[in-house]
């Protein structure tokens, strides 16, 4: 079997994909979840793969240990430290930093199955769209997830067609979305948020850049222990709308 680092056997270099993990606070799963991130990765060499751990502002240990993961496997897995909070920002710093061909995200809890990569990648690997996102609303999803949750989620999804009628998605919020380089820079540094409203943000401006956005139905069990915060996250996403609708394009 081919490593990561090795071209194809036509002899093409295969597309670069860096896998980006924000973290804040979370020195307990970070190993198991990079590891078994990385046995994964190991058995689909059709991309050259690379997690990057993105810190935003930890004071746990996260940060060192990422680091540390970064020089036991080194070329495979990069950690880039911030020292303020803020997981839109880990994204647009760590997907801006980088030179990979496609970019793509996904939560250190791994709440999304990882069978699901590849197909999220191939979707932008093969020209069809300019971003891939996740979902666990649409038809073929298979979720589990408490009742407050599910409504919540589905209530945001009617906000945003109420208000952008024309970005026609199921799932703004899923973490597991995947990007080309050109989306990456024509639309990123464009992302005002730098929290949880940044999601949601991009797909607006992509919507708005007459970009190609695909949904992939994937199966996703919630994490009990999630750090989001659910009425300041709806806050949020409600003044984000707001503002994307009546700003100036």
């Amino acid at each position: 079997m081919a490593t990561m680092s090795e071209p194809t056997p036509a002899g093409q270099p295969r597309p670069t994909v860096d896998v980006v993990i924000p973290c804040y606070n979370e020195v307990t799963v970070l190993r198991a979840s990079v590891e078994k991130t990385l046995a994964f990765l190991a058995g689909h060499p059709a991309y050259s793969w690379r997690i990057v751990i993105a810190d935003n502002g930890s004071n746990d240990g996260t940060g060192a240990l990422a680091s540390q993961l970064e020089a036991e496997f080194p070329g495979r897995v990069a950690a880039v430290l911030l020292t303020v909070k803020g997981r839109g920002l880990a994204l647009r710093e760590a997907w801006t930093r980088g030179t990979a061909d496609i970019v793509s995200y996904m939560d250190v809890d791994l709440s999304t199955d990882l069978a699901h990569l590849p197909d999220l990648i191939g979707m932008i690997a093969s020209g069809r769209y300019d971003i891939a996102i996740g979902t666990r609303l649409a038809r073929g999803s298979k979720i589990k997830r408490s009742l407050k949750r599910e409504i919540t989620s589905r209530g945001y999804v009617a906000l945003i067609r109420g208000t952008f009628p024309r970005l026609k998605i199921t799932d703004a919020q899923c973490g597991f979305k995947a990007l080309s380089r050109r989306a990456v820079d024509e639309l990123v540094p464009k992302i005002e948020n730098r929290m949880w409203f940044f999601d949601t943000e991009l797909l607006i401006l992509a919507q708005r850049a007459h970009m190609r956005i695909g949904e992939l139905p994937v199966r996703w069990d919630e994490d009990k222990d999630t750090k989001v915060n659910i009425l300041k996250t709806a806050s949020e996403d409600i003044r984000g709308l707001m503002r994307m609708r009546f700003r100036a394009r």
